[in-house]
């Protein structure tokens, strides 16, 4: 869900060929053109780093980093000496990997180290083979912390710096549901999944960092793919009113439930640090269940995709030849491409995250001048969900 572009150099790399994200119709609604995304525009990450250039102060400026979210989401989000891009004009992050062996003032407004498709666990974990990418967590902390190794002010960087951790995990339970895996065995996987979160916060609070937002999984079983691949069924296993999978979503609360409780472990071990938990769950669910309220018309069926009820075929993804077309108003759907949300839902998604943020990190009301903070609030004013 945070990969802007990174999966395009690791799948060349990796298999010598483009992931779906490079592929039209993917960034047809901002960008008219497939820029990595598996998105037709803008992703929550996008909304949220992009801007924030008015709240640089003369003695202090505040950053983002983004760690492992997967490509689905997954990536490392420096400087946020902005924002919001799109309010102020300013470019979006770069991905790193397109941009590494180039200039570092590539990076001077955001780095993004986010590769679609990437797990929390890596690849040589017992159970589960990620079929995407060699790429995980792990890597991509490593990445970072190379990254942060070549500057002089590493230390200060991450004094300064909101690091955003995840949404990561998700690929990791899809393919081993996939696969063929029990809940009961895949239920196995989230102890060693959050560990594995909570194990990079730990690390990266050692060299120095002190702010964080961790987002927690969404509701799986109101995805397109999960849907199909569980097609059929019993009747009361679907949410009468959403039509989502109620199994699944149980699912998603148990990993949101056992994060926050080790997220909660980490501030009381470490009581000067600031970890904001982003409810990605609760926040997407109220969308399923009023989706009328928010301007959606379709809430599990995918804008790009074929056949069956959902609109989705697991070995004809949206983007692959001769996948190329697309639902006609993507902002009345939810979902993108069975996976990934449309940008009507991340602009959602991002408000709220906004104002939590707002709420959270007093620092950014402090770096922020009172006009810059208002004019943002106009642009993703205070969410009603």
């Amino acid at each position: 869900m945070s990969d802007t572009g990174n999966s395009i150099e690791i799948s060349v790399l990796e298999t010598g060929k483009l992931p779906h994200g490079a592929f039209p119709p993917n960034g047809r609604t901002f960008f008219h053109r497939p820029t990595g995304r598996a998105c037709d525009g803008r992703l929550v990450i996008d909304f949220l780093g992009g801007a924030g250039g008015g709240c640089s102060r003369r003695h202090g400026v505040l950053r983002w980093d983004v760690v492992g979210a997967e490509g689905k989401w997954g990536l490392i989000r420096v400087r946020v000496v902005r924002v919001l891009a799109e309010a102020l004009g300013l470019p979006f992050l770069p991905p790193y990997y397109r941009y590494k062996n180039g200039t570092s003032d590539k990076f001077e407004s955001g780095v993004n180290f986010a590769v679609g498709g990437a797990g929390a666990l890596n690849s040589s974990f017992p159970g589960i083979y990620n079929p995407n990418t060699n790429v995980s967590l792990v890597d991509e902390v490593n990445s970072f912390i190379q990254f942060l190794n070549l500057r002089t002010d590493f230390k200060q960087l991450l004094r300064n710096s909101l690091i955003v951790m995840g949404e990561i995990g998700g690929n990791d339970y899809t393919h081993a549901f996939k696969q063929g895996k029990s809940i009961e065995d895949v239920r196995n996987f989230v102890l060693p999944i959050v560990d594995s979160i909570t194990s990079s916060i730990n690390e990266l609070i050692e060299l120095g960092a002190v702010t964080f937002l961790v987002p927690g999984n969404f509701p799986i079983g109101c995805f397109a793919s999960y849907l199909t691949l569980f097609q059929g069924s019993d009747k009361d296993q679907y949410d009468p009113l959403t039509g989502c999978l109620t199994w699944l979503n149980q699912f998603s609360q148990h990993h949101n439930q056992l994060l926050r409780k080790e997220l909660e472990k980490i501030r009381n071990l470490h009581p000067d640090t600031n970890i904001v938990y982003a409810d990605y769950y609760s926040t997407t669910l109220r969308i399923y269940n009023s989706p009328n309220k928010f301007g959606f018309k379709e809430t599990l069926k995918a804008c790009c995709g074929t056949g069956g009820l959902y609109n989705y075929n697991l070995s004809r993804t949206c983007g692959y030849p001769p996948l190329r077309r697309c639902c006609n108003d993507p902002s009345s759907y939810m979902s993108w491409d069975g996976i990934h949300y449309t940008e009507a839902v991340n602009r959602l998604i991002a408000n709220v995250v906004f104002e939590e943020l707002m709420n959270s990190i007093h620092s950014l009301n402090n770096l922020c001048p009172a006009s810059t903070i208002n004019e943002l609030r106009m642009i993703y004013p205070k969410s009603e969900m």
